[in-house]
């Protein structure tokens, strides 16, 4: 049986959360039945390649140093697809989204667009870009129910627009509470018996990983065993290290940067805590979840979509970030409570965030939807 052809365009493979997916996925996927292609534009964000070619799938990178020369790829990729015989486009993100439906424009190959962000967090001329092109396309897919909701207040689409909620893969990222635990904690020279916060992210503005540091400042003031480590880089990294600096938590708050595998920091953390101002359905969530991290949090976008207020985790609303540091100060004083937290968490995500489901309706999806 001839094997349908499936390429995945997106912006760059660093380790952002829409493409921490792509890697996830494909290993979760039916390969006997699909072959799965990538191209991406940005090629100083390439930490997922080998990730993706080592599960089996075919990357290209057609560099571009801006948006501009993106969507100039237009051709490229219309070739690509000849060549390649391609039967699907699976587009994540705006960008690479107005590419494929040029693409689709003239080739007339479907196009699944994912939007894993809210319409009204993005710049004025992306959103109206956006709402301009998007029925030039097959299928639109929201990663939680408050960005499909956002789609269909703000563009009123008339194609099918569908909730496919992100999941994680629970076997591979599984607690082990081994020597990698041990090995990230004396890397930064951190006690072995010391409370450990971290987070994973981009370094973008919603993130607010300068409000993290002041919630950690305030949360090592009262319980000097509490550290943090954070994993990550972004175009606001000078600003948050400023941020670190002028607070003084050099030897409190670690900087892990940019990193391929991130499970052996999910090991070493005991709270994940973020305190975006928005989402879409951030996979780091879920991944430090499936390690069983505490987790503490805003209540943004999709995240009150996943946890459950002192059932699954400890959330506030996003204006009043600051108390998380209360949150934190909290489980670092009980760690029965902590325990009891990190166990549900993990029971969660198996229980309603699975990967397995996330990609058999995706598979689904791409049935009904090939040429």
């Amino acid at each position: 049986m001839e094997k349908i052809k499936v390429l995945h365009i997106i912006k760059s493979l660093g380790r952002g959360g829409a493409e921490m997916l792509l890697p996830e996925t494909l290993k979760q996927h039916n390969q006997e039945q699909f072959e799965f292609h990538y191209i991406y534009f940005l090629p100083w964000k390439n930490q997922l390649v080998e990730s993706i070619e080592n599960a089996g799938g075919k990357v290209t990178c057609f560099s571009a140093k801006n948006n501009v020369q993106l969507i100039l790829h237009f051709s490229n990729i219309i070739k690509y697809c000849k060549e390649h015989k391609i039967q699907l486009i699976h587009a994540h993100l705006p960008w690479a989204g107005f590419l494929s439906r040029l693409v689709h424009s003239i080739t007339k190959i479907p196009v699944i667009y994912t939007e894993h962000n809210l319409q009204e967090r993005y710049h004025f001329i992306t959103k109206y870009i956006n709402k301009w092109t998007f029925n030039f396309q097959t299928l639109a897919i929201g990663v939680s129910n408050d960005v499909t909701q956002s789609i269909q207040k703000n563009i009123q689409p008339k194609l099918a627009c569908k909730t496919v909620l992100n999941g994680v893969n629970t076997k591979s990222f599984v607690r082990l509470n081994g020597e990698e635990r041990i090995t990230i904690r004396k890397q930064f020279g951190i006690p072995e018996n010391a409370i450990v916060v971290g987070t994973t992210a981009v370094f973008r503005f919603q993130k607010r990983l300068d409000k993290w540091m002041e919630i950690m400042h305030t949360a090592i003031e009262k319980n000097p065993n509490i550290y943090g480590i954070v994993i990550g880089a972004g175009v606001l990294e000078n600003e948050i290290r400023a941020k670190h600096t002028e607070l003084n938590l050099e030897s409190k708050v670690f900087f892990a940067g940019l990193q391929a595998q991130v499970k052996p920091y999910y090991e070493a953390m005991d709270i994940f805590m973020m305190c975006s101002s928005f989402e879409g359905l951030p996979i780091a969530l879920l991944e430090a979840m499936s390690m069983n991290c505490a987790i503490v949090s805003t209540n943004a976008g999709g995240i009150k979509e996943v946890l459950r207020h002192e059932i699954d985790g400890l959330m506030v609303d996003v204006d009043d970030w600051k108390e998380l540091s209360t949150s934190i100060e909290e489980l670092a004083a009980n760690p029965a409570k902590m325990a009891h937290l990190q166990s549900k968490a993990r029971s969660r995500v198996e229980t309603s965030f699975s990967l397995g489901a996330m990609v058999q309706e995706l598979e689904t999806l791409y049935l009904s939807n090939k040429i």
